[in-house]
């Protein structure tokens, strides 16, 4: 058996224990009790709103999906890079980063209700039962990743050969990064117009606390937070890793290929190799999260991924010292070390994101101050936060490119790469941790459970919006990473591509003005990106506010809670809104390297790709850490903000501009800014399947 057929089999074997540990939990989560009537009957309205929503959505996708299939499927018979295997690792990506979006919400909808439940018994165990929830969904991203790539590989090989299944993984890629913008987006767009649209006629006009079973927008509300946070954010971990070790595959190719450094096996496979190392790593972690007290939870979340993170450091380095030995010009501890600037980057992203997005520390603080002052200084304030956030995550992403290229080249910055993803099954436990909380909050306030439980899913639900903002962080940090090692690949491409075109040979330098050109381009487009995906938030929820308002208007007894309100209505208000919604912001990274390549040329292509991934890593973190940041102040201040010898709660006018701040936040922080992660791997990704053709055309 060769080196290649037994590193796929080891991704299989990982991919399969992370699909049968999920599987696993899973099943003993189902077995614990899901409390009272009431509370099973609310939680089966988020079920349900929950898995309408997302086929309805994956119905719409698929209708692209299968146009871009057909397309890749012809093209073939015109450029060798397309054709049936690439038209096939296409499907197989996209199947499996819906799949893994579909099983993070299906698995999230069903914790909430027994969180809760749990939540009776005091924090201790609603925390260990809530992380396992999440863990199902960290460990299925992670292990559906290995184990898709592997399959794919293995077969690819064994059918088309090591060049053919290595020019069709850009397919699997391109699968996995337009399912994610597609679920970043409608997610996105759905949960905050629920959001919004709640907060703003239910806590600023009516004045009724949130997850009050009076406002109609509750259950849309409750749903959105699993099809944004969990099913959005799988889909968009699971696609940035994927993309990530595909970009590393055909890096590694590119450099090794020659066969004067030696070692081109042993590249292409050890990207691969770490994330199957990191399930095991991963299921270690998962068992030292533990908190005593709710002061001390998120020092129990980050104990995990502070085990993960060493567990790993250490298997790698036993793996790398035997596996890496005579690859290339460099040595074994040279790729080991980029690989720990990827664990460290990890680390340094979260603390990071921390600190802007906490209660505890300044950042949120001087929002929360300046809303003592009125809703325009909280604004101001939160913009600020926002904008200031961007420097340390892009300094540290600086140093770990400095540092991995000097150990091991432009390789080095994939290996890094690669193992800052590696992380991303417990990454995204603790992420999907903050949904679960949330819900069971949700739920426990709806059934008028006791205070001590409230209390409880309170304390869980303040570290989750925390941990999703840090989620967030390392999501984005890690996808500028990938980003750049898809530019190293591009720029191989378009120098080998102007040979095999018949063009003349230049080089790609910023004195070429169709560069500077594409700077510009690239640097516009996530903007628009954003901008249209806001505006599609302020559409979608200002439908939710027409009908919260008509139902507090139409339906009689709903203020003193002797009416029903219609959820149902709602729920399908904002599916139909978000859907229609997600379409046109969804398109941009894909007509924008068409429109650009076709009428300018391959030069201006790569200057969109930079320019892009420039304006987009400032762009998203400044909106994720920003509109976190603005959402725990409003927190802070709910649970008592003292300043200048004053004390400001829930309902004061320090508390109501918090309000506002959060409500421009929550598009911020939920939709636009992540959204801008896929969005920019999609246009990279894109560029690479389309350079041939552009040259082709180019050519003649």
């Amino acid at each position: 058996m060769s080196l290649f057929d037994k590193a796929m089999i080891f991704g299989i074997i990982a991919g399969l224990i992370a699909v049968i540990y999920s599987i696993t939990v899973t099943i003993w989560a189902m077995k614990q009790d899901e409390g009272s009537d009431r509370m099973k009957q609310i939680a089966k309205a988020i079920q349900e709103g929950a898995t309408a929503f997302l086929n309805r959505q994956y119905r719409t996708v698929a209708i692209v999906g299968i146009v871009i299939f057909a397309l890749i499927l012809i093209g073939g018979i015109w450029v060798p890079q397309f054709g049936l295997l690439t038209a096939c690792g296409f499907a197989l990506g996209a199947f499996l980063s819906a799949l893994a979006g579909y099983l993070g919400m299906f698995n999230a909808v069903r914790a909430n209700i027994r969180t809760a439940q749990i939540a009776h018994k005091g924090v201790k165990p609603a925390l260990k039962f809530a992380f396992k929830g999440g863990s199902v969904t960290g460990l299925m991203v992670l292990g559906l990743g290995v184990l898709g790539i592997s399959v794919f590989m293995l077969i690819g090989k064994h059918t088309s050969g090591l060049e053919g299944v290595i020019n069709s993984l850009i397919g699997f890629a391109f699968g996995c990064s337009l399912i994610s913008v597609f679920a970043r987006l409608g997610g996105g767009i759905y949960t905050k117009a629920a959001d919004v649209g709640a907060d703003l006629v239910g806590k600023v006009e009516a004045g009724i606390p949130e997850d009050d079973p009076r406002n109609p927008a509750v259950i849309a509300d409750q749903v959105g937070d699993n099809v944004g946070d969990c099913a959005g954010m799988a889909a968009d971990v699971f696609e940035t890793f994927a993309v990530t070790i595909i970009a590393s595959i055909l890096l590694a190719y590119s450099t090794f290929k020659a066969g004067s450094n030696g070692g081109l096996m042993h590249g292409i496979l050890y990207p691969l190799l770490l994330g199957g190392i990191a399930v095991f790593t991963s299921i270690i972690g998962v068992f030292f999260v533990s908190a005593p007290t709710k002061e001390k939870i998120m020092q129990g979340l980050y104990k995990g991924l502070f085990v993960t993170g060493i567990v790993s450091a250490v298997a790698y380095y036993f793996f790398t010292e035997a596996f890496m030995q005579h690859v290339g010009k460099y040595s074994a501890m040279d790729y080991y070390y980029a690989a720990l600037v990827g664990l460290v980057l990890t680390g340094l992203i979260i603390v990071i994101t921390d600190y802007f997005t906490s209660t505890e520390f300044s950042p949120v603080k001087s929002i929360a101050e300046a809303s003592t002052t009125g809703h325009g200084t909280n604004i101001i304030a939160g913009l600020a936060v926002g904008q200031m956030a961007t420097a340390l995550p892009v300094i540290a992403i600086v140093f770990g490119i400095l540092i991995s290229y000097h150990f091991a080249g432009f390789y080095g910055v994939a290996v890094a790469a690669s193992s800052m993803l590696s992380m991303s099954g417990m990454v995204i436990a603790v992420d999907s941790f903050g949904p679960i909380t949330d819900n069971a909050g949700g739920i426990a306030e709806m059934s008028e459970l006791s205070e001590d439980v409230r209390e409880t899913t309170d304390a869980l639900d303040a570290v989750g919006n925390t941990t999703k903002a840090v989620t967030k962080g390392y999501a984005i940090g890690s996808a500028a990473l990938a980003a750049i090692v898809l530019f190293g690949e591009y720029s191989n491409l378009i120098q080998n591509g102007y040979v095999k075109a018949g063009l003349e040979k230049i080089s790609f330098s910023i004195h070429q003005p169709m560069v500077l050109i594409g700077l510009f381009l690239g640097a516009m487009l996530p903007y628009i990106f954003a901008s249209l995906a806001m505006k599609s938030v302020g559409k979608a929820a200002g439908d939710i506010v027409v009908e919260v308002r008509r139902q507090f208007k139409e339906i009689p007894g709903i203020m003193e809670g002797t009416g029903k309100p219609e959820y149902g209505k709602c729920v399908d208000i904002v599916t139909k809104s978000s859907l229609r919604e997600m379409i046109l912001p969804a398109f941009i990274p894909i007509a924008g390297p068409i429109i650009f390549g076709l009428t300018m040329g391959p030069q201006v292509l790569g200057g969109i790709l930079l320019g892009t991934i420039i304006s987009g890593l400032f762009v998203a973190i400044s909106m994720t850490s920003g509109g976190a940041a603005w959402d725990n102040a409003k927190k802070l201040i709910e649970k008592g903000f003292e300043y200048n010898g004053q004390t400001y709660r829930k309902g004061s006018e320090a508390h109501k501009a918090a309000v506002t701040g959060d409500t421009v936040g929550d598009p911020y922080k939920d939709t636009a800014g992540p959204a801008i992660n896929p969005m920019i791997k999609v246009v990279n990704i894109f560029t690479i399947l389309i350079i041939p053709i552009i040259l082709l055309l180019w050519a003649h």
